[in-house]
């Protein structure tokens, strides 16, 4: 399918790894030129020289979306560099363990600042240039867990919750402005956070007998795999999705007792 993406420009966050890195390498791969960026810069340049090696430009930027300053160094580079922006991946950001009882008002206050204010700064910073492009997208990586939610994930899920309204307030308001916004909720996908996950929860388990037991509750039986993800950020990036908006779309394996 050709999805008509060569020449765009798009920011990806949290692209050192994990979704962030697929996501990367799948518009790279569509010939989209790339501003990355991440808090780890070592990781961060080993993408970008996969990126390179697929014929697009692209740029790094160390970057904390809870500092205001870091995003606007991020948005000045592209304008710099490339003079246009043209899709934006709001993909920061992990989850925080806890429960109600035993977060801390800072916590709350921290995975606030992460994961709700994070998607807002960014796409904020980012608006001007990318009113300026003639098919202009906002897509926010988002969790099944906002919607159904998961014991010992309290700030989660209820910073998840927030972002899906974020989703759909943006694509009202940015809609009269040509601005595409959807959200991609994830389930149980295999990212580098469950290497932490497994060792706080199950360090005498291996990876395989741990994710094995998880997916138990999914209907496909397996977790998901980044690339399973990064296909569907590119396809609303694309001309293919340009009556999308407003979506909210899993990527979970049938997982989510949602209407």
């Amino acid at each position: 399918m050709e999805l008509g993406l060569k020449g765009r420009v798009a920011i990806v966050t949290g692209a050192s790894k994990g979704i962030g890195r697929a996501v990367a390498m799948e518009l790279a791969g569509e010939g989209c030129d790339l501003a990355i960026s991440a808090r780890g810069l070592d990781e961060l340049n080993k993408v970008r020289e996969q990126v390179l090696a697929r014929g697009v430009r692209c740029i790094v930027r160390h970057v904390d979306i809870t500092k205001p300053a870091d995003i606007e160094t991020l948005v000045s580079g592209v304008r710099t560099e490339f003079g246009r922006l043209d899709i934006l991946v709001n993909n920061a950001g992990g989850a925080r363990p806890g429960t109600f009882a035993t977060l801390t008002d800072d916590d709350f206050h921290s995975d606030y600042d992460l994961k709700v204010l994070g998607q807002i700064r960014c796409t904020r910073s980012a608006l001007p240039l990318l009113e300026r492009s003639p098919a202009p997208r906002v897509i926010n990586i988002n969790a099944i867990v906002g919607r159904v939610v998961s014991p010992g994930l309290f700030a989660t899920a209820t910073h998840r919750a927030a972002c899906y309204a974020i989703n759909k307030s943006l694509a009202q308001e940015l809609g009269p402005k040509g601005i595409l916004v959807n959200c991609v909720n994830i389930g149980y996908v295999l990212t580098p956070q469950w290497e932490n996950i497994r060792n706080r929860l199950a360090s005498g388990k291996s990876m395989d007998d741990f994710t094995a037991e998880r997916a138990k509750g999914v209907p496909l039986g397996r977790f998901g795999t980044p690339e399973e993800v990064s296909g569907l950020v590119a396809f609303l990036a694309s001309n293919r999705a340009s009556y999308i908006s407003g979506a909210s779309i899993d990527v979970g394996g049938g997982s989510g007792a949602h209407v």
